[in-house]
């Protein structure tokens, strides 16, 4: 077998990755990307870039979130069944809503800390380039009722993630409450959910593509000129969040556990790899739900529940973002928040990420809330803005990263966690080949199948 062959599927995307940043330099660098003056956008711009990068990097991403609403609704109601034990789920809900609160709120304190002791923004003058409303957050009530669907379909067809737990963990306990005559659909869902994650092996086997289109992308577009300009901002704000992922997350894993922390790092790369280019949590669930059952050992009944869960509260990265960002408008405008300012921001943050959607760009909603609630200008977001693509894509990684910590340590206090299969460093080592191949006795039976069907 040769070398290629036996690259396995992380290597690839992480060579995707860095070939993409080169060209999207290249292309950037080089003028590729500029528009002339009442001209058009040359061919690198408009049809390889924009064009073909673009369609390739959407697909992919709608591949993923496509699986999201069938893979979270089925692999709750087996997670649900498979626990069997109603008292059991209330323990797993409580601890899973206890942890990441506790991380979001860690997380948003560390980074004003940091900011504020780093003085970032003070004497900065940079006037807005860009116009961002910010959108009225519901009150904390509303999102409350709204965890309860009116329409369960509905709720699925929009991918409201909260009333689609809600309404998949009510059918689970339904189908336990119910017993013995529940069996049949019970087993179906299990079929059901094999057949998603079958899915999901298929769909990460063309992303060493996709992970290359979406970064050359992003790289092209972006370019340097805003980075360097905003230098201060993004080198706190991913040191913040770098300490998040490293110190706190890791001691958080040690204590509550007692699992590896190295070990964790090593396993958690290709989901970061896949958050990282899609800058979504819903649509890496996917992604991660097949890492922490198969490469952590982490038993499905637990990790159906924590992973769709987390990605919708955990906002670990963005509670960063979002406290970094405070502290540099607040300097930049010459605001002084004070301690009650900074509590109120914590506070805020934290209730901010209940039921606010996994996607791309939603920090800046959240950010725009806050900033109103402690009296900054709104339009101070626009400094940020050009940005905030890339440190999205950042704190996207620190967010999956908390999901999987959560759940190997829900996973392990309720005792339903493989430790010889966390400890293994090839558990579940996925190769592109394997993605995509069959298995032997399903395929055999479909040959019998096309052979009966040919004999008549």
């Amino acid at each position: 077998m040769s070398d290629s062959k036996k690259m396995n599927l992380t290597t690839k995307v992480l060579l995707g990755m860095a070939l993409g940043i080169i060209l999207g330099l290249i292309f950037n660098l080089s003028g590729m990307m500029e528009i002339p003056e009442g001209g058009k956008a040359g061919f690198v711009n408009q049809f390889v870039v924009n064009g073909a990068f673009h369609i390739v990097g959407k697909m992919f991403v709608n591949m993923l979130k496509m699986l999201v609403v069938p893979l979270v609704f089925f692999s709750l109601i087996c997670g649900v069944t498979g626990i069997g034990d109603i008292r059991m789920l209330g323990r797993v809900g409580t601890k899973s809503f206890a942890l990441y609160m506790l991380t979001t709120a860690i997380a948003i304190a560390t980074a004003i800390i940091i900011a504020a002791s780093l003085g970032i923004g003070d004497g900065l003058n940079l006037e807005s380039a860009a116009n961002f409303t910010g959108k009225e957050a519901p009150p904390l009530s509303q999102v409350l009722i709204d965890i309860i669907p009116k329409n369960p379909v509905a709720a699925m067809a929009n991918g409201d993630m909260l009333p689609i737990i809600f309404f998949s963990i009510m059918v689970g306990v339904s189908m336990l409450m119910v017993g013995h005559k529940a069996k049949p659909f019970i087993e179906g869902a299990e079929v059901a959910n094999e057949i998603m994650m079958k899915m999901v092996n298929i769909i990460m086997a063309l992303a060493p593509y996709a992970v290359f289109a979406l970064i050359a992308k992003a790289v092209a577009n972006l370019g340097l000129d805003l980075l360097a300009s905003l230098a201060g901002y993004v080198l706190v704000l991913v040191g913040a969040l770098m300490f998040h992922l490293f110190i706190t997350l890791m001691i958080t894993l040690k204590v509550f556990s007692g699992l590896s922390p190295i070990m964790f790092l090593k396993k958690i790369r290709n989901v970061q790899v896949f958050a990282f280019s899609t800058a979504s949590s819903n649509a890496t669930i996917p992604v991660t739900m097949r890492t922490v059952t198969q490469r952590f050992g982490v038993n499905n009944s637990v990790a159906s529940f924590t992973v769709p869960f987390g990605a919708t509260i955990n906002m670990d990265g963005t509670a960063i973002m979002q406290g970094v960002a405070t502290v540099f408008i607040a300097n930049v405008y010459g605001v002084d928040l004070g301690m009650g300012g900074y509590l109120t921001v914590i506070l805020m943050s934290v209730l901010a990420s209940i039921g606010t959607a996994g996607v791309p760009g939603v920090g800046l909603i959240m950010l725009s809330m806050v900033f109103t609630q402690v009296g900054l200008p709104v339009e101070g977001i626009g400094l940020v803005l050009g940005v905030d693509r890339l440190m999205d894509m950042i704190r996207t990684a620190v967010n999956v990263s908390g999901d999987a910590a959560v759940s190997s340590i829900v996973a392990k206090s309720e005792g339903k966690l493989d430790v010889s299969v966390f400890n293994d460093p090839d558990a579940g080592m996925l190769e592109t080949d394997e993605a995509i191949t069959i298995d032997p006795a399903i395929e055999a039976e479909m040959a019998a199948v096309v052979e009966a069907t040919h004999d008549k």
